[in-house]
């Protein structure tokens, strides 16, 4: 990558081609001001030492020519996107699109959105180069670096999830999108995830003391949001095609296998670019994406005499007790028949084997809290106890269990004071004694 001196004379040097209408005039003019461009004449008449003469002046010109079209190239890469990688369509000509808004400016503003109209302007607003917005952007299958670093979490089944984060400068570049663009995005009121105001205690709230509640789950969640769709979410916004491309590339990442060949890392990808799992901008662009999701099961919900909350993939419906709704029978089979058919026609895909129906005999817990009768949601009485026995073996000088740590249990006590302020004010407090940090 070139140095910020040489980013400066290139761009300076781009403006001045422009100028002279193209990299052939700005060449021709540059031959001409230096006495390289030689007159072309018969060479019929001319003696040798003229025809040397002649043959060597056309030879300095072809070699400057060469050294000014290699400068000017590096000018205009310096000034212009030119390529993103395999199977990434670009054109650097491109000012509009057979699949732009008719007036997408006029979107954007709507959304209160920045007005990025060109390549230039999305790498200024990030504070890049157009070669360090390109570098950021690139796509290749067989990559032997990424801008993600993988680890792994344990699921609740325990299995392994992927969690590929993204590296400082990428992640602070998905800050600025997430905070200027995607968060002003229109989100639909059914949606309780990754949102200002709005948590796992809002979404369980809206199902407390619930006759039935069924909860499903979308597979495949953000591998499912591939390229095209984020590139979509853009477009949709206000963006034209250039900076749509660039935001959703810089937005998505390809599922990869981490190999080694002859000794080298190599990153390959298994399928399409899609939202990451710890990208900061794939929740809230998940959220926006659902947005029609959300509307048609809302409908759905509404139509049936049900209600419906959505967090991230977790889809919950309930029924509440039959002395607060009309009567009319449950339909279950009708409201699970249309959750598929919805979320098929918006690109998803139901989970088979995690759909759950609870009635109110049994335990009702939604996004981890409890939501069975007329209390608030609220933590299960086993993490309850787990948090009140490590809190009494700390009093009494006893390690903790395996895998628990103060941090953990401060997590849990947390968790719990969102549900319960009084008692979790009280457990932090006695956690603090017992690790002495009081």
């Amino acid at each position: 990558m070139a140095t910020r001196t040489d980013t400066s004379r290139l761009v300076d040097l781009w403006h001045g081609i422009d100028q002279a209408g193209g990299i052939d005039n700005y060449v021709r003019k540059q031959l001409e001001e230096r006495g390289y461009l030689v007159e072309r004449k018969p060479t019929d008449g001319m003696s040798k030492a003229e025809l040397a003469r002649y043959k060597k002046s056309l030879k300095a010109e072809a070699a400057e020519r060469l050294r000014l079209n290699k400068e000017s190239w590096l000018a205009y890469r310096e000034t212009h996107i030119v390529h993103l990688g395999e199977g990434i369509f670009w054109n650097d000509d491109l000012d509009f699109d057979r699949w732009d808004l008719r007036n997408p400016e006029e979107r954007a503003r709507e959304n209160e959105l920045p007005e990025l109209d060109n390549p230039k302007a999305l790498a200024e607003a990030l504070g890049l180069s157009i070669a360090a917005l390109r570098w950021l952007a690139f796509h290749r299958d067989d990559a032997t670096f990424i801008h993600y670093r993988r680890f792994t979490i344990p699921k609740r089944d325990g299995s392994a999830r992927a969690i590929w984060a993204p590296t400082p400068q990428l992640k602070a570049v998905q800050r600025w999108i997430l905070r200027e663009i995607v968060e002003r995005l229109p989100v639909h009121g059914a949606s309780h995830g990754f949102m200002p105001g709005r948590s796992t205690k809002s979404n369980a709230s809206v199902h407390s003391g619930a006759e039935i509640v069924v909860k499903v789950d979308l597979k495949d969640f953000f591998p499912t949001v591939t390229l095209p769709r984020v590139k979509g979410i853009f477009r949709r916004a206000g963006y034209r095609e250039q900076t749509a491309t660039l935001l959703a590339l810089l937005c998505t990442e390809a599922p990869r296998e981490v190999m080694e060949i002859k000794g080298k890392t190599h990153f390959v990808a298994l399928g399409p670019r899609s939202l990451p799992q710890g990208a900061p901008t794939s929740p809230g662009l998940t959220n926006t994406l659902c947005l029609r999701l959300d509307r048609r099961l809302s409908g759905l919900a509404a139509k049936l005499g049900w209600r419906y909350t959505r967090y991230a993939d977790d889809l919950t419906f309930s029924l509440q007790p039959r002395k607060d709704r009309k009567k009319q029978p449950p339909k279950v089979g009708a409201l699970l028949g249309g959750i598929a058919k919805i979320a098929a026609d918006e690109g998803f895909v139901v989970h088979p084997n995690k759909t759950r129906i609870a009635r109110s005999g049994g335990r009702q817990q939604i996004t981890g809290l409890v939501v069975n009768g007329d209390a608030p949601p609220r933590v299960p009485r086993a993490l309850r106890r787990q948090v009140r026995a490590a809190l009494h073996n700390l009093r009494n000088g006893k390690p903790l269990r395996e895998g628990e740590t103060l941090s953990r249990l401060a997590g849990f006590i947390a968790y719990i004071q969102m549900t319960d302020p009084e008692l979790g004010k009280k457990l932090r407090a006695e956690l603090a004694a017992v690790a002495g940090l009081a």
